[in-house]
């Protein structure tokens, strides 16, 4: 497969999972970065789960993939983000 082919069909909804440390803010500050690539985007289209000790904050944010390069600069945002952990 070539790197400019994609598995996925354009426009769907894609799921991401975005973690880190619990805060008060961490989940309005990851719906302010999701927007920017996904105007679209409610706080309906997200899922909260806490760690079970409660240090850490898991979020699922379903956006409206539109192309790969949205994707890929939305991933890019996440992941360079410094309350972010981890992104999948």
């Amino acid at each position: 497969m070539e790197p400019t082919e994609s598995l996925i069909e354009y426009p769907s909804d894609f799921p991401i999972k975005v973690m880190g440390a619990t805060h008060d803010d961490f989940a309005a500050t990851i719906v302010d970065v999701v927007l920017e690539f996904d105007p679209t985007f409610h706080i309906g289209r997200m899922e909260v789960r806490p760690s079970p000790q409660g240090n850490y904050t898991g979020l699922t944010v379903t956006v409206r993939a539109t192309s790969r390069e949205q994707l890929d600069d939305l991933y890019r945002a996440l992941h360079a983000h410094h309350m972010v952990k981890i992104v999948m």
